[in-house]
């Protein structure tokens, strides 16, 4: 199986003790599912599969494929800095019927491209040759990246590593991928700010998106894969300009106030990372979500607003693209986006 157009990186919900709420992931899978998604992506690392037990990230695999069989294909997350842990993540993986496994590049050990190609997707590649491999390449995570160059000699080596989830921003590096790869190989990009120029750019021609936001707007933002994939470049134009919003806070930016044991006050810049904000977003709109886990806490109150903001945007000027939450969560939209007390309560 070839990776295409839109499939999402699913957030896993958990309960106020920050146990995995079960019902909640089962039905946000449905939810998914009734919307069209191509496919489901569970315990990515959006699914915060490093705070996840292994027998945790086992059942909620599990979980998802039972809730999708016969309906979308399934890309489990089961990559790790242990390419041992990863070989037995994938092996019951595929013992339970996924369609391909995700390896993110490995963190923190930091191999070289030459490893990670050998010592890693390729070790995992080799061991299931009847499952697709898709390498996730995002440096700015992992510290470390798989070369355009070992990639391709990677989905030479092996036919199921014929995907690959782009996360590093770089256009020029990925218009090398579509070179080094050939077009029958898919690109899918990582960022979904960069989806469309991805997929509208002639060098790189990506084929679709494994997305974060989709958790929310997964219609919204299948309209626009479906559009630039039929080269109706006005109606994917369309629904990105509608989307813009939500499409800018996977991670949130902002100055915070620190006061010092002195007393003196000073200024910090907070990067709030995914999956903090898409998970306040769907706190706030009624969706299964609950805490991340910790070390991921709480935005400041300046960071929910810019989530709030967001979603009030394209309310006011495109609520069809909120109105599917609305409809299958029986919740009032513009109603929660309107309460203080909602957001209130998601900030530290």
């Amino acid at each position: 199986m070839k990776l295409t157009n839109t499939w999402t990186a699913m957030v896993t919900p958990f309960n106020s003790d920050r146990s995995v709420d079960w019902e909640g992931l089962e039905k946000n899978a449905q939810f998914q599912i009734s919307e069209g998604i191509s496919g489901l992506l569970p315990v990515g690392t959006t699914g915060e599969s490093p705070t996840l037990g292994w027998e945790e990230h086992n059942e909620v695999i599990d979980r998802v494929i039972a809730i999708s069989r016969g309906k979308c294909p399934v890309l489990a997350g089961t990559g790790s800095n242990s390419t041992e842990e990863a070989l037995s993540s994938s092996r019951h993986a595929v013992n339970s019927g996924v369609d391909a496994v995700l390896l993110v590049d490995c963190y923190y050990n930091g191999p070289s491209s030459q490893e990670l190609r050998d010592e890693y997707h390729g070790a995992i590649a080799g061991e299931f040759p009847k499952t697709t491999v898709v390498p996730y390449i995002i440096p700015g995570r992992t510290g470390t990246a798989l070369s355009v160059e070992d990639l391709a000699i990677l989905a030479g080596r092996y036919p199921n590593v014929n995907t690959v989830k782009e996360a590093t921003g770089d256009l020029a590096r990925m218009a090398r991928t579509r070179e080094l790869c050939g077009p029958d190989f898919s690109i899918m990009s990582g960022d979904d700010d960069l989806t469309f120029p991805m997929m509208k750019d002639p060098s790189i021609k990506a084929d679709g998106v494994i997305s974060v936001a989709t958790n929310v707007v997964p219609r919204g933002i299948r309209a626009m894969v479906e559009a630039l994939n039929a080269g109706e470049t006005a109606a994917a134009e369309a629904v990105r300009d509608a989307l813009t919003p939500l499409l800018g806070i996977v991670t949130v930016k902002v100055d915070n106030q620190r006061t010092l044991p002195n007393g003196q006050t000073v200024t910090v810049n907070d990067r709030y990372r995914n999956p903090l904000a898409i998970k306040t977003l769907m706190n706030a709109l009624g969706m299964p979500a609950g805490p991340s886990r910790r070390p991921l806490g709480k935005m400041s109150r300046s960071g929910v607003d810019v989530v709030r903001q967001a979603a009030a945007a394209v309310w006011e000027r495109n609520p069809e693209m909120l109105r599917p939450i609305a409809e299958f969560y029986g919740v009032d939209i513009a109603g929660r986006i309107g309460d203080d007390d909602v957001w209130n309560a998601l900030a530290s």
